[in-house]
């Protein structure tokens, strides 16, 4: 059967590490609405970690969901009346990400990925390229089956991508510039696992957060680094495999391509089409699909010309118009 929800492993992780070490040894009808505060201002506080106005955010959903569930008729694990994540106090509004990688920083990233002493697997390091041209998260990327590549040496190449491993819950399919088709060759050659980006340790994919911990690095147990990460050894500030799929949005509109465009290569869904017009839900989930391949086809094209143009020349070299807002942005 498949789950309520495709995210349940992060769901148990929420509950595993930000509840059970509090609240896992009390009788679930017996929590109150004040134990859940309270574990949210330790949370804010930082005392299970980081504090994190996210991390509280994902345990009170985590919360809420179990009780919903145990409380349904038929189960009846707690009384209906038992909901202690009801009313609670407002948590603080989280600040918007707005990480983007200037020209500058685009060209010492993707050079910098190529070098031989990173001490970083060479799959990771493709992944991340990818992720910077196609704009499909980690975990929409990170699974990818030779058995989801299509037409690769033909004119409409693209990934398709399971809805298990799609946020929205629906089948993508991603159209694939020639300069993500170099990346995939590379990944595959000489390597008959079936995954794309195959795991260093096993036959499987890379881990869900192998891209986030080769950008950030690891650390031993008493806070020292382990193992440098990726931006700290090409000398960038941080940043996160998110931050490229926002970089390459960033690009494509400086490009001129309109929201909505965009919007259909980030999986977003589109409310307005690029004359205004009010799209309906089934429009663009179904009747749609062509003229939706055809414009994120274009997009990506696009993201990869900008691509090739900064990694492939100094900065005050390129002088096409249609680049110079791209190459002069901070």
């Amino acid at each position: 059967m498949r789950p309520r929800i495709e995210s349940w492993e992060a769901v148990a992780s929420h509950l595993r590490r930000l509840v059970s070490p509090t609240l896992g040894k009390k009788i679930a009808a017996e929590v109150t609405r004040s134990d859940v505060a309270e574990l949210s201002n330790d949370i804010l506080d930082g005392k299970l970690g980081v504090a994190s106005v996210s991390n509280a955010r994902h345990m009170r959903r985590a919360v809420s969901g179990m009780y919903n569930w145990a409380a349904e008729a038929g189960r009846d694990y707690v009384p209906a009346t038992c909901q202690p994540c009801l009313k609670l106090p407002k948590l603080p509004r989280e600040h918007a990400r707005t990480r983007v990688l200037t020209a500058a920083e685009i060209r010492i990233f993707w050079h910098g990925l190529d070098r031989a002493d990173l001490p970083w697997d060479r799959k990771t390091r493709l992944a991340l390229k990818f992720a910077l041209v196609t704009m499909l998260r980690s975990s929409e990327l990170l699974g990818a089956h030779r058995d989801e590549l299509h037409d690769l040496d033909g004119e409409n190449p693209r990934l398709d991508v399971p809805l298990k491993r799609v946020k929205k819950r629906r089948i993508i399919q991603q159209p694939l510039s020639d300069l993500a088709i170099e990346i995939i060759k590379e990944a595959l050659a000489g390597d008959q696992r079936p995954y794309v980006f195959a795991s260093p340790r096993s036959d499987g994919p890379l881990e869900r957060k192998a891209m986030a911990t080769a950008l950030r690095g690891t650390k031993n147990k008493d806070g020292t680094v382990r193992t440098p990460g990726i931006c700290a050894l090409l000398g960038l500030q941080p940043f996160t495999p998110h931050d490229l799929r926002r970089t390459a949005a960033t690009l494509a509109g400086d490009l001129g391509f309109s929201d909505a465009w965009i919007a259909k290569c980030l999986d977003h869904a589109v409310a307005k089409d690029d004359n205004g017009t009010r799209v309906p839900t089934v429009t663009g989930r179904v009747y749609n699909h062509s003229k939706r391949m055809q414009q994120k086809r274009k997009v990506l094209d696009g993201v990869t010309a900008a691509l090739r143009e900064i990694v492939g020349a100094p900065a005050k070299q390129a002088s096409s118009a249609i680049f110079k807002g791209i190459v002069e942005r901070r």
